[in-house]
């Protein structure tokens, strides 16, 4: 049981990181100060093998109709992906991708809605790129290609940590002796990286939503979740503002699967997470704004 005995020993541990504050950037011509609070990026899933049947749309007009919906309720940022990350998912090619995610991108970017693109083909980025998208999700290895591409378009990426060559080529997690202190070093590579080819700006994802091996029993998997979130304030040391894809759990929280991710999300602020997926929009909106009173 998470107790308050934890979250005062994590403080204690790592209290400098604690006050650590990031860098604030403009994305599509918005300005985001993410030390003054967070942003909420919602999600449409394009691929029919995604779970999370709310966020699917197998049309281009029904992801266009999800998106403004999306905005409306109060998302910051609208992320699309054309190819499920669950281990079972059907492999799209990059032809196919980009018939499905270009035409949604044009539309919502028209409607002045901001625009990530989740992938981690760098010819997928680039038409993305073309078509107006304002955020690279970048699920993949990064290379300096991608990050050239951004920066040439004055878009922003979020850095996806991911223990092989993308999210749908992975094996075991390797959580050392300290998970945090692995994606740590991680990030610094692809910031110096990133940074030298212009980028100004950089999310951080740990990558909570990725399916490895030796985390498909739901505990481990949770534990390892959970820890991650409350342990965001360490990572924004880096300067740059935490992404997290909120999960599901639904291992644990069954037919209320759906009040899983405002779960999530409370720990994640606790955490001092700056960009929070979620396909639950309004109720993250909700948990966030009550916290805030505090």
């Amino acid at each position: 049981m998470l107790k308050l005995e934890h979250l005062a020993e994590l403080l204690e541990q790592n209290r400098a990181a604690a006050s650590a504050r990031v860098k604030s950037f403009t994305i599509g011509g918005r300005k985001f100060d993410f030390n003054s609070g967070p942003a909420i990026m919602g999600v449409i899933n394009l691929s029919a093998d995604s779970w999370y049947r709310e966020s699917v749309c197998l049309s281009a007009e029904a992801a266009i109709e999800r998106g403004a919906v999306l905005a409306a309720q109060g998302a910051d940022l609208v992320d699309i992906g054309a190819e499920s990350t669950l281990a079972h998912a059907a492999r799209h090619g990059e032809a196919a991708q980009k018939s499905k995610l270009l035409p949604v991108i044009k539309a919502l970017r028209a409607k002045k809605i901001l625009v990530s693109a989740e992938t981690y083909s760098p010819r997928v980025a680039r038409a993305a790129l073309e078509t107006g998208a304002n955020v690279l999700n970048l699920t993949g290895s990064v290379n300096k290609e991608s990050f050239k591409m951004a920066a040439a378009h004055g878009a922003a990426v979020i850095i996806c940590y991911v223990q092989g060559p993308n999210v749908r080529e992975v094996g075991d997690f390797d959580f050392g002796a300290d998970p945090v202190a692995l994606m740590r070093d991680y990030f610094s590579k692809q910031i110096e990286s990133a940074e030298k080819a212009g980028i100004k700006g950089i999310f951080l994802d740990p990558g909570m939503g990725f399916y490895y091996r030796n985390l498909q029993d739901s505990a481990v998997r949770v534990r390892h979740q959970m820890s991650i979130f409350l342990n965001t304030f360490r990572l924004r040391e880096l300067g740059y503002p935490i992404c997290h894809a909120l999960p599901h759990a639904f291992e644990f929280f069954k037919d209320e699967v759906r009040c899983a991710e405002p779960f999530f999300a409370v720990l994640a602020a606790l955490g001092k997470a700056d960009l929070f997926r979620t396909h639950e929009v309004p109720k993250v909106k909700a948990v966030l704004g009550t916290m805030k009173v505090f």
